[in-house]
């Protein structure tokens, strides 16, 4: 069975920072690309950060400079560190595992609850 469990999530004021993970289970995560998207309220779900498996990294643009996507194939799990957070980053954020080395398959999890107050 696979699962995506994220945690991190909470209550943060603006100007400070979260550190957002994922953990994997039930895949074999070094295959695996993995990228964080967010979903905020009456908005529709979109891409924050990615890494491939090969460790390439690809950032939303509102959060360069800010946010940093790391993965530990290790531990099976990916990260997110959130720096200089603001109200506008307030959304339920998803982690997503997708490959198409051994075919197509895409998972998600089921999100946790980042809120930055102003």
């Amino acid at each position: 069975q696979v699962q995506l469990v994220e945690s991190g999530g909470g209550l943060v004021q603006a100007g400070g920072s979260l550190r957002l993970s994922c953990a994997a289970s039930g895949i074999t995560f070094s295959i695996y690309n993995m990228g964080w998207y967010r979903q905020a309220p009456g908005k529709q779900r979109e891409l924050v950060a990615s890494i491939t498996r090969g460790g390439e990294i690809n950032y939303a643009d509102s959060v360069k400079g800010r946010f940093t996507i790391s993965r530990d194939n290790a531990k099976n799990t990916v990260y997110l560190q959130m720096n200089s957070l603001s109200a506008e980053d307030t959304a339920v954020y998803f982690c997503r595992a997708d490959t198409r080395v051994v075919g197509n398959y895409v998972y998600w999890g089921q999100g946790t609850q980042v809120t930055v107050s102003s």
